[in-house]
């Protein structure tokens, strides 16, 4: 179980974080002088350079993204210009691209980021770069709604594996609807008929709350409060729930850790939202329970230091004695950890302890980014490409690298666990500082 340091204050992190921010811009220079473009957008690290994997494009945002979020936290104008360079070169196909569901990660980290600093004042005004950033945020909320598959009571935005897959991980991808809706766009469709955004995306946090989450309530043997699967099963016949899943879980019936993040964050920063939408806040009891049942879940089924296993039934942790009683460790011979995981739930819990004045969970964020700001999970090594050590992408697949002599994978790196980690380092920063509160809506306030 999760130690929370209750002791813990945000600016004793200041030095950490000055350590963290110097080693983060070597690794963005370094990729961006050695890695090759045409392989695709880099996903993961294999003996400690990025590669690819063919699956979607769903990385490409977080590395531009993480240029963006390197030139708020320092100022330093070189990582902007990267930035926004490469946000025009190369990420216009992610606004159009209609199938996926990661419109929320791709175009929220690099046009919602730069449209955000100009909001903010880091950046000059400029008119028609604003009128830009707005467009792109626009069109890509309509053309993320129109993936879209009718149930019974509402509707979800589906998978890249088609209109009967409903993933855990698309609660984030429900920031791009909203700002597309605050910037005045709605879905306009077949004989015009129009849809509205917002409530488009309250209907799926509807139906991820109530068939992605558990709640300790009898639904199914199963049922332990917070658990989630990460992909729900409908008849698209009938608009029928059917089974959970798992992609890159071990199980429908066991918890993927960074699925469970995905939904601690989501319904946290969400909340956050949806308590300036004043139409919207008859929906806040609902996403409150989802947001505390998964967080409550997550401090209850993670290591001491904060840092989880990959899935919490994992088979071989059987083996493992006592291991929610000591710190997480990496180098272990059953089943690999998820940094990633730990750097997205440590966001969750520090805005749901701050929007329900909780110190609980604010505390338990704090604690996770102490734990991930040290090594063996902070990267020192120069010539290792990733910032946030020993994270995992698809353990059933066997996709990640196992070093000779180990049972299982550990020492890599993520795109999505660096880009989190360093989001999570920005808002911890600008706490610190007392600058606006860090939120993916303040492009648009």
């Amino acid at each position: 179980m999760l130690q929370i340091n209750y002791s813990l204050q945000p600016h004793q992190l200041a030095g950490p974080l000055q350590q963290f921010w110097q080693l983060s811009a070597g690794k963005i220079l370094h990729i961006e002088k050695h890695y090759d473009p045409a392989q695709g957008a880099p996903v993961f690290t294999r003996e400690g350079k990025y590669t690819t994997r063919g699956w979607t494009e769903w990385t490409q945002g977080f590395q531009y993204g993480s240029a963006i979020l390197q030139f708020d936290a320092t100022g330093d104008n070189t990582f902007l210009e990267t930035g926004r360079q490469k946000t025009v070169a190369a990420m216009a196909p992610h606004v159009s691209h209609t199938g996926v569901h990661d419109h929320g990660f791709n175009n929220v980290s690099t046009y919602g980021n730069l449209l955000r600093l100009m909001k903010e004042e880091r950046i000059p005004y400029n008119e028609w770069e604003r009128h830009f950033y707005e467009l792109a945020l626009k069109v890509s909320g309509a053309t993320q709604a129109a993936r879209w598959t009718p149930i019974k009571n509402g509707g979800f935005i589906y998978s890249f594996n088609g209109p009967h897959s409903l993933f855990v991980d698309t609660m984030r991808s429900c920031r791009i609807l909203m700002l597309s809706h605050r910037l005045g766009h709605l879905l306009q469709g077949e004989n015009d008929v129009r849809t509205d955004l917002l409530q488009r995306a309250i209907q799926h946090m509807k139906a991820t709350a109530d068939f992605n989450i558990w709640y300790g309530e009898g639904r199914d043997t199963y049922d332990v409060a917070g658990r989630t699967a990460h992909e729900c099963i409908f008849n698209v016949k009938d608009g029928n729930f059917r089974a959970p899943n798992a992609q890159q879980g071990f199980s429908g019936f066991t918890t993927w850790t960074r699925g469970l993040a995905w939904a601690m964050l989501g319904f946290a920063e969400e909340l956050e939202f949806l308590a300036t939408e004043p139409l919207a806040r008859e929906h806040l009891p609902w996403m409150e329970k989802a947001a505390k049942a998964t967080c409550d879940f997550y401090i209850a089924n993670t290591p001491t230091d904060g840092v989880p296993y990959w899935d919490t039934g994992a088979p071989h942790l059987a083996h493992f004695e006592g291991y929610l009683d000591q710190p997480s460790n990496p180098f272990n011979p059953f089943e690999p950890v998820d940094s990633s995981a730990a750097a997205i739930a440590a966001q969750g819990l520090i805005r749901l302890g701050r929007y329900l004045g909780e110190g609980r969970y604010f505390q338990a964020g704090l604690t996770v980014l102490h734990t991930l700001l040290q090594e063996p999970y902070l990267s020192t090594d120069p010539e290792h490409q990733g910032l946030l050590l020993h994270s995992i992408y698809h353990q059933p697949n066997g996709w990640d690298y196992t070093p000779p002599g180990s049972k299982v994978p550990y020492g890599e790196s993520c795109m999505w666990g660096d880009y989190h980690i360093r989001e999570l380092a920005l808002t911890v920063q600008r706490l610190i500082r007392n600058e606006p509160y860090y939120t993916f809506y303040n492009c648009v306030l």
